[in-house]
């Protein structure tokens, strides 16, 4: 079970299982009532943060918790007591607490990452590419990239020789399927990324086919995003590389600087201001209906942020209404 986490989440659950036995060490619960812990057990440590820390840390601490429980086989009585205590925490949570909202990827970034990357540079080139699918993929970056030269993992990451295939619609739009094999909630059973072509310098088809052709000396079990190196040998495109060379661009044309997840929601918010029905962005981004739903809250706050001349009120109200259509069937 523990396999299945991503390294991230396993230090978030830590975090959440730490706090909750220093809570109960304070007041000298024994460990027979810890596991498992009792309704008001749970309800009594969540309301001990009441005002200190984010809703969301609480609802990911009491996973944790909930996952420690299963590991071991015992059940879960985080009922309705535990419920009542963490939406009574939301209510009664400092503003320094909350994390501030971070603006998404538009346009306006995608096309200055056109303008002055060099796309004659190979890291360049990946660079872009990686912008462009995860932008229009609505993808997370870390089903493209890996965190350091050290960690790549075929299982896990994508290669050079993952299933890869072009095509074009019945309408002759070109796309590209990338068949990764890890995702955050799929696992090990992958998921397919979905690249379509746009009438626009932006085209993910192109840019993903740009690269492609650039990284041909890369070996088939290196990263998919790997670029040739002035030595003429291979480096992987790690994360931080990745965002500090996007945020270095930004920052010289005074647009603000931005971290990965960005680029998903700024790209679902841009394709639902193009008419795309929100189940097929849902599809796109790999959410589960339920899931797109809390997601459209994001969205719907940061909608402002994109109009333009080109996104007038009457595509916003489009996107209210598909949305308010989406929700009557899914809620």
């Amino acid at each position: 079970m523990l396999i299945s986490i991503e390294v991230k989440t396993h230090e978030n659950y830590g975090a959440g299982l730490l706090r909750f036995h220093q809570y109960c060490d304070l007041r000298k619960i024994p460990e027979s009532l810890r596991m498992p812990a009792p309704d008001h057990l749970l309800a009594s440590f969540i309301a001990s943060w009441a005002g200190k820390v984010a809703g969301s840390t609480i609802q990911n601490w009491l996973v944790g918790i909930h996952f420690w429980h299963n590991i071991h086989g015992v059940p879960w009585h985080g009922r309705t007591l535990v419920h009542t205590a963490a939406s009574g925490l939301n209510k009664v949570v400092l503003q320094s607490s909350k994390r501030p909202r971070r603006p998404p990827v538009t346009l306006e970034h995608m096309h200055t990452l056109f303008r002055l990357l060099d796309l004659s540079n190979l890291f360049d080139t990946s660079v872009f590419a990686i912008a462009a699918t995860a932008f229009w993929s609505c993808c997370r970056l870390g089903e493209l990239l890996i965190n350091s030269v050290n960690v790549f993992d075929a299982t896990r990451h994508v290669s050079c020789n993952a299933p890869l295939r072009h095509g074009h619609t019945p309408t002759g739009v070109p796309f590209i399927v990338l068949t990764i094999p890890w995702t955050k909630t799929t696992h090990g059973d992958g998921a397919n990324i979905v690249a379509s072509g746009i009438d626009d310098i932006l085209n993910p088809v192109s840019a993903l086919s740009h690269h492609l052709l650039a990284k041909s000396s890369a070996l088939g079990d290196a990263p998919l995003f790997a670029y040739e190196t002035v030595s003429g040998g291979w480096s992987p495109m790690v994360h931080s590389w990745f965002l500090k060379c996007c945020n270095e661009v930004w920052r010289s044309t005074s647009l603000p600087q931005l971290l990965g997840h960005c680029f998903r929601i700024g790209g679902a918010t841009e394709l639902l201001l193009r008419g795309t029905p929100p189940d097929v962005v849902a599809m796109q981004g790999h959410w589960k209906s339920r899931a797109f739903l809390k997601y459209w809250r994001k969205i719907d706050s940061i909608l402002p942020m994109f109009i333009t001349s080109s996104f007038a009120d009457s595509h916003v109200a489009m996107v209210h209404s598909s949305m308010q259509s989406f929700m009557r069937r899914y809620q």
